[in-house]
């Protein structure tokens, strides 16, 4: 008997380690903080700003029709309306139910460990005036009247992401109810999406580029010595967001049945741009398609992710409750329990709607601080220094809990694919990097 002929298709070999994308940003962040650090006058010309600059505003400008192709996409395809608001209802249960966590988590832990106590700073009132003069400038004072935009084509030029949500999210709504007559509409939207991520894969091309400028520009501009006197902080925030991560976000990983370890390590060239551009929104359409890769059904997936970087805002969430005690603290300043809890419900309130805004973090904080006690909003400049230290983090926080978020809510609305979430989490390498190996016998 003649032996078994055995042929395979192989296996596309894996990228060299230099030329994968999420190195190359490690690298270029690791090499921007050394010449950051060595070479602070080189580091701080605006070139080199502008080199991280520029990959911000590449990437936001695609951000506005990002959105609104996906949640048309994936509201007109939805036959039924009533699951469009399920969605939705069940979306902001969770983003409200653990964002309370998140803020509870930092008011325990700002009470616990006292960094601000014997803090020997004078607040530059000035320089936090006109700050949060420049930054209230782009954000209206009224939030209900700021999600309504003047004009469609404003909002999309401005690229807001709460109004052209809400425009997104009635225009889905009108082609679901044309039913058939809108074929040929959505055709054209979910082209148009493909043909934007197409942009998008050719603009992360340039992230190792705008991850050394950025990084190079907040080290040289403010040193090493920016972090001594509020190291505490520092490193208190950042305890705090991986215990929030770890502690609460794993709880809901393991209830939907996976790791949040994996998790992270699949989203990680996202996390490491992130990191390098300290902007959340950066990496949103390739989390997106992530999410879609790992089994979250796509109308889940364009309703909840948008939504969630407006509404789920864990990061912003514990650094407001943290910088507000400490803030307190530093100054003198004793918060009542009433006034503790008044913090929750502010800081609920005042980060809606915020991740598009510049100094967002900041500007949310005033907003809080000033409800709390009038007393506390000079003591903004305390923290002013090192705000940009902290993004970074904030982001990273925001962006891993939107995408547990979506996971979630796919989960319970019982469209999330177990075999597709577990295969692409225990895979080593980025499963766009393989091809399935066929055998035949």
């Amino acid at each position: 008997m003649a032996p078994t002929m055995v042929s395979a298709t192989p296996v596309r070999a894996a990228k060299p380690w230099y030329k994968v994308l999420y190195v190359q940003v490690l690298i270029a962040i690791l090499l921007g903080a050394l010449i950051g650090w060595l070479w602070p006058n080189f580091a701080t010309n605006d070139w080199v700003k502008a080199l991280g600059d520029g990959f911000i505003k590449l990437i936001k400008m695609l951000i506005a029709p990002i959105i609104f192709c996906t949640v048309v996409s994936g509201i007109s395809h939805i036959q039924d309306a009533r699951k469009v608001g399920r969605v939705g209802v069940k979306a902001l249960v969770y983003f409200e139910v653990v964002s309370s966590f998140a803020l509870m988590l930092g008011l325990l832990m700002g009470n616990l460990i006292q960094v601000g106590h014997g803090l020997a700073a004078k607040p530059d009132a000035a320089a936090v005036a006109t700050y949060v003069k420049q930054a209230e400038a782009e954000k209206s004072v009224d939030f209900v009247l700021n999600i309504i935009p003047d004009s469609v084509v404003g909002a999309l030029a401005r690229g807001d992401i709460l109004q052209v949500l809400l425009f997104a999210i009635l225009f889905g709504f009108s082609l679901m109810a044309l039913g058939e007559r809108a074929s040929r509409l959505r055709d054209i939207i979910d082209d148009t999406s493909h043909a934007v991520f197409g942009v998008i894969a050719i603009v992360m091309k340039a992230a190792p580029i705008g991850a050394f400028g950025a990084m190079a520009y907040t080290v040289g501009k403010f040193g090493t010595a920016a972090l001594v006197n509020l190291f505490g902080l520092v490193f208190l925030f950042y305890a705090t967001a991986a215990l929030f991560v770890i502690v609460v976000l794993g709880v809901i990983a393991r209830v939907v049945g996976f790791s949040i370890f994996k998790f992270i390590a699949y989203i990680k060239e996202e996390l490491l741009i992130v990191l390098g551009t300290s902007s959340s929104e950066s990496a949103l359409p390739q989390l997106m398609e992530k999410l879609e890769r790992l089994g979250c059904s796509k109308p889940v997936v364009g309703l909840v992710v948008p939504t969630g970087y407006s509404f789920n805002l864990d990061g912003t969430n514990i650094y407001m409750t943290l910088a507000t005690l400490f803030i307190a603290q530093a100054l003198g300043v004793d918060l009542s329990f009433t006034q503790q809890l008044t913090i929750l419900v502010v800081a609920m309130l005042t980060s809606k709607g915020a991740s598009g805004v510049t100094g967002a973090g900041f500007i949310t904080l005033a907003a809080t601080l000033s409800v709390v006690n009038p007393a506390l909003v000079p003591g903004m400049a305390i923290v002013f220094s090192i705000d940009k230290f902290m993004s970074e983090v904030r982001a990273l926080t925001n962006i891993i809990g939107n995408g547990v978020a979506t996971v979630f809510v796919s989960w319970w609305e019982g469209e999330l694919d177990r075999d597709r979430l577990h295969a692409n989490l225990n895979k080593v390498i980025d499963p766009s990097d393989l091809e399935t190996a066929v055998t035949t016998g």
